[in-house]
């Protein structure tokens, strides 16, 4: 799982970013947390997913 102090290093640094390399981090979080097979993406995997979702939500 991601620390707080990670957590908020990726917001940090997701907010830095722009629309489109977000929406391509977007991309990668969301394929990373696939169900493939019946295997469960990792807790990491999830927050970055949720990060990501929260900062394009931010800017809509």
């Amino acid at each position: 799982m991601l620390s707080k102090e990670h957590l908020a290093e990726l917001r940090h640094n997701l907010a830095h970013l722009s629309l489109p390399a977000v929406r391509d981090f977007y991309e990668k979080a969301y394929q990373d947390c696939r169900l493939i097979y019946g295997n469960l993406p990792s807790p990491r995997q999830m927050q970055t997913l949720v990060q990501v979702w929260k900062q394009l939500w931010k800017w809509r």
